[in-house]
């Protein structure tokens, strides 16, 4: 179309100027007329390049707009992910907090319920009675002579005594667990009765402390727990006379309630 134009153009300036052209200036003419047609396919193919080149620019544009809301989707996404694992950070650490400061303010209480046992109980230290804290318990341990004749589960007058100072205590501090324990030597049981053996023997001698504390001292035995751990949980394992005196005895376990830190836990 655009060479029609040059040569309709062309052809009408030679009418208009009504003159006969000469060779040189006709070949002029088509060399002039070469050059456009040169330049025209020139300009033609240019265009084609730059029309591909436009659609790549626009395909590149409209997938880069992709990944970009893609990112900002994702990013958004992330962004409610983290704020939302803060949060739950903060609060998972609250929670830590409080538990820790729970456990602090049990074993200050373990402590002071420790000092008070230690004071009430102070006149039977010497007929083998010691208070201790382990693994944020107190225990209370009490040798079978200070509780018990020989080869017997009926409490002696001392051991009532001294059951009758630590029932004052336990009933003072009503959020505290007992769990009273029988421990025997590794001897076996001779001339008792119905006792079989050392299970009995442990078993029964705690069952005569819980009956005691519940039915003469009125502890609340919804808190007790009697058990038997018979020979098998010595504090000396000696084969002398001092280290079985020594495992014939009766702990009193008191653990704190722990259900308010077990829901905190959870």
């Amino acid at each position: 179309m655009y060479s029609k134009i040059i040569w309709v153009s062309f052809f009408g300036l030679l009418l208009s100027s009504c003159k006969v052209m000469s060779p040189r200036a006709y070949e002029a003419m088509l060399h002039t007329q070469d050059s456009l047609n040169q330049g025209w396919r020139k300009a033609q193919i240019e265009n084609g390049h730059l029309e591909d080149r436009l659609a790549n620019l626009k395909a590149d544009t409209a997938s880069l707009a992709r990944r970009l809301n893609s990112l900002q989707q994702h990013l958004s996404s992330s962004s409610n992910e983290v704020k939302q694992l803060a949060a739950h950070l903060e609060e998972r650490e609250r929670r830590l907090k409080e538990v820790e400061n729970a456990l602090h303010k049990r074993e200050e209480a373990n402590r002071v319920l420790k000092g008070k046992l230690q004071r009430a109980l102070l006149s039977f230290e010497k007929s083998g009675l010691t208070v201790e804290m382990r693994s944020g318990k107190v225990y209370v341990r009490l040798t079978d002579k200070l509780l018990f004749p020989s080869g017997s589960i009926v409490i002696n007058q001392q051991g009532q005594q001294a059951l009758a100072e630590l029932a004052k205590v336990l009933n003072a501090q009503p959020d505290i667990n007992i769990t009273v324990e029988g421990h025997t030597d590794d001897q076996p049981v001779k001339n008792l009765g119905q006792m079989k053996d050392n299970w009995d023997l442990s078993v029964l001698r705690s069952t005569s402390v819980v009956r005691f504390l519940t039915e003469k001292e009125d502890v609340d035995p919804r808190r007790l727990v009697a058990s038997g751990r018979s020979e098998y949980s010595p504090m000396d394992t000696a084969d002398t006379p001092e280290a079985r005196g020594v495992n014939r005895r009766i702990e009193i376990i008191l653990s704190p309630q722990l259900d308010e830190l077990y829901k905190m836990i959870k």
